[in-house]
């Protein structure tokens, strides 16, 4: 099936998607500009940010999950986006009356983050209800163009906006595009589903999702390389802002151009997905993105050796372009091999996993560039990737030919 042949109700959620993506990338660029620039941040303050604009993926991922597999998922999100939208536009408000300060913008960003934890557990759950088993690595794929076009126009119209008007009105563009993607939400006619099992204790269904992803030799594999992924892209993030003011040489906006180089190489990842989809199977597709960051890995590192942007930027295309055939393969994966009534629960768990492991990197990094400085963070993220790359190679996921006919079919016990 053909990208236009998607149905109209995914079409509005992947518009809502961008809306929110774009939201995203500006608060999560804008949030260590601010602290860098006008408050003074250090690479430990910076990590710490990183830390508490990630800590919800850890608190709320599970609620967000056993919600999402009894109640209108589109509602939940529109809720979520509403709370991101105040909360964002709390930052500029509290600038212009002079009370913004370092704690302040974290906890605020941290609230914000809430919008991102129902997108990140939800959407996934709810595009199978909106397309055919067949179309899944299409709307996948739709879907991760619209966060790569995010990635790459984000950071430059946040360090845009940051050089010219200061970076409060980043945080006020950013609430607005998270209003729009509640509003399209509101719109989506979400289709009826069978009712729920009987309401269980929330921690019995936690485990039963829970063994599902561990007894699975494909997702746990999965959920493994995508932790030791994140918690190396963290600490790398509590660095990099530092590294590139400071040894870099760049200002607000060349900082924003050269994170944009991330979104740049996610576009152009999600463009060769199709022929990638059509060339090779899907466990090697997977399997591509944790080694292209290893080469990533390398140019970042070298870097620090040989201070050029060039090489950070490169280093930031190679994170974009192979981690995108990842989160569309993998996630391709995840939702042809899980029960329709356990994918909110897994996406949930899956989403804690990965993304829970970003507050955890951010302090690492704070704690490391704190004691040693920017270029042993940068070093440490390398070792990540490259153990990152060692876990999936070493699995039964690159073998995997073709997606399961069923999900009945794909609940093997052992790997």
């Amino acid at each position: 099936m053909q990208d236009a042949a998607l149905p109209s109700a995914f079409r509005r959620l992947a518009g809502s998607n961008l809306a929110a993506q774009l939201a995203e990338q500006l608060a999560l660029a804008a949030v260590p500009l601010a602290a860098v620039l006008a408050l003074g941040a250090e690479v430990g303050s910076t990590g710490l940010l990183a830390m508490a604009q990630t800590l919800p993926f850890l608190l709320l991922a599970i609620p967000f999950g056993l919600l999402a597999d009894r109640t209108d998922r589109r509602r939940l999100m529109a809720a979520a986006e509403w709370v991101r939208a105040a909360a964002l536009l709390a930052i500029p408000v509290a600038a212009a009356g002079g009370w913004l300060t370092l704690p302040l913008l974290g906890l605020l960003g941290c609230v914000a983050a809430v919008g991102t934890v129902a997108f990140s557990v939800t959407a996934p759950a709810l595009v199978p209800a909106l397309v055919p088993r067949t179309a899944l690595a299409a709307a996948n794929g739709r879907l991760e163009l619209a966060r790569s076009l995010a990635y790459a126009g984000g950071p430059a119209v946040a360090g845009g906006l940051a050089a010219v008007a200061g970076a409060p009105v980043a945080f006020a563009a950013a609430a607005l595009l998270s209003a729009m993607a509640a509003l399209l939400l509101a719109g989506l006619p979400e289709p009826a589903r069978p009712a729920p099992p009987p309401a269980r204790r929330p921690l019995a269904e936690v485990r039963e999702g829970a063994a599902f992803v561990w007894r699975h030799p494909w997702l746990r594999p999965i959920v493994a390389t995508a932790i030791v992924w994140n918690l190396a892209w963290f600490v790398l993030q509590a660095a990099f802002v530092p590294h590139a003011a400071a040894t870099l040489g760049l200002d607000a906006a060349g900082i924003g151009l050269t994170l944009a180089a991330y979104g740049v190489g996610m576009v152009a990842g999600a463009v060769l997905a199709p022929p990638v989809v059509r060339a090779l199977p899907i466990g090697r597709m997977i399997a591509l993105g944790p080694f292209v960051s290893v080469a990533a890995a390398a140019a970042m590192a070298a870097s620090v050796a040989w201070p050029e942007p060039v090489l950070a930027a490169a280093g930031l295309f190679l994170f974009g372009a192979g981690p995108i055939l990842w989160t569309i393969g993998q996630t391709t994966l995840r939702q042809a091999a899980t029960p329709e009534g356990m994918l909110g629960r897994v996406s949930a768990l899956m989403t804690m996993a990965t993304f829970g492991a970003r507050p955890l990197g951010g302090a690492l990094g704070a704690a490391v560039g704190s004691a040693w400085g920017t270029g042993p963070c940068i070093l440490l993220a390398a070792a990540g990737f490259v153990l990152q790359a060692a876990i999936i190679a070493g699995s039964a996921v690159p073998r995997v030919r073709a997606l399961p006919g069923s999900a009945a079919a794909a609940q093997p016990t052992s790997a």
